[in-house]
């Protein structure tokens, strides 16, 4: 049996409930009793009948079977673990304050109290040499902390620079892609699919076309109109891939390259949700993310359609990831107000609903709306 001590949740003991896995606690340790079940003096059905539970009180009890000494020293052989005492901050009557600012985390008494990651290190390698159960890594990735300088993810500055991000470097190349797929949009409606060289062979072609061939207005019209069924698109992907993708956290598996990638993906926004740095995406994540739906645009619709498509869910995702930023850090217009409540909801009231971060629309079609 192995003998690395672990932390876990209460309900992770109470998933142990059975004959072939019994989990007991006692005094805040977790026990594996499955193979001695059968030679417990009292019967199998004593143990069965708390499987899952805690025995302490129970094994005090003359009642039901009195325990000598030699009977606790004989527990101790089968421990796993520990239930561990992490503290909740994320409560459903969390109310947001107008000027929201909360205090910075004592990052040595939040160790010593949850024994989670240590912020004076690099937390990624803390993720993947885990001793704490997913049960107990999603019960404390989702309680933000707050610390007035990012966090350090990894130990090597050559691997640190591609997990922080400031807020323009979204729009900065994301903007000018976007207006770049729009025009050959413009030009393929015009002059056809073909009218265009691949980018690597040319990629100035389209600027000299759109600037010494006249496009007909009806271009335009078809060209924006793609541009426009591009927002629809990205709406739709984010809520889906929030929901979906970031927020997979039941399904995870237990196991911690799916913790790790979960952390790398979305867990150290809900840990950290006021870091500056990694409030949008870096550019190689969303590059990795949206290969596989810009793939499926081209497979789908004609290359001029799926260019203009594209275009616009590029836009409408500057807008978004600019929006997330302002909305976790900025003085803002009434309805970004609005949503502010609502997504700092989502990550100190209930991560389980509001998914929405632009807009409500999707939460209302899909019944996540959280009430604020």
């Amino acid at each position: 049996m192995s003998k690395r001590i672990r932390i876990f949740t209460e309900e992770d003991l109470a998933q142990h409930c059975s004959p072939s896995s019994c989990w007991v606690s006692r005094n805040g340790k977790v026990y594996d009793v499955t193979s001695f079940i059968l030679d417990h003096p009292g019967g199998d059905d004593l143990i069965l009948n708390y499987a899952g539970k805690d025995v302490g009180a129970v094994m005090k009890d003359p009642e039901e079977h009195e325990h000598s000494d030699s009977a606790y020293d004989m527990l101790d052989e089968y421990i796993i673990g520990r239930v561990g005492a992490g503290e909740n901050i994320v409560s459903d009557d969390w109310v947001p304050a107008e000027d929201f600012h909360p205090e910075e985390t004592d990052t040595s008494k939040d160790f010593e109290r949850n024994q989670f990651l240590d912020l004076r290190k690099p937390v990624l390698r803390q993720v993947w040499q885990a001793n704490f159960s997913k049960s107990y890594y999603l019960q404390q990735v989702h309680q933000p902390r707050h610390l007035s300088e990012s966090a350090r993810m990894f130990g090597p500055a050559y691997l640190e620079v591609f997990t922080r991000t400031q807020w323009y470097v979204v729009p900065s190349i994301w903007l000018p892609i976007a207006c770049y797929l729009y025009m050959r949009s413009l030009i393929q409606f015009t002059y056809g699919p073909s009218s265009v060289p691949p980018f690597f062979a040319d990629p100035s072609a389209p600027l000299r076309i759109i600037f010494s061939m006249s496009i007909p207005a009806v271009s335009f019209a078809k060209a924006t109109a793609c541009f426009f069924l591009g927002n629809v698109v990205w709406t739709i992907l984010e809520y889906t891939l929030h929901r979906f993708l970031f927020h997979i956290d039941y399904y995870l598996p237990d196991h911690p390259w799916a913790l790790t990638l979960h952390f790398l993906l979305h867990g150290i926004h809900h840990y950290l949700p006021m870091d500056r740095l990694r409030l949008v995406m870096p550019p190689l994540l969303f590059t990795t993310l949206s290969y596989p739906f810009t793939q499926l645009a081209h497979a789908i619709f004609p290359t001029a359609v799926a260019n203009g498509t594209i275009a616009g869910a590029f836009a409408f995702y500057v807008l978004y990831d600019c929006m997330h930023y302002a909305l976790h850090h900025t003085r803002l217009p009434a309805y970004m107000r609005e949503m502010k409540k609502y997504h700092l909801a989502h990550h100190y009231k209930n991560f389980d609903l509001g998914f929405g971060v632009t807009s409500k629309i999707w939460d209302y079609v899909f019944n996540t709306v959280l009430p604020v």
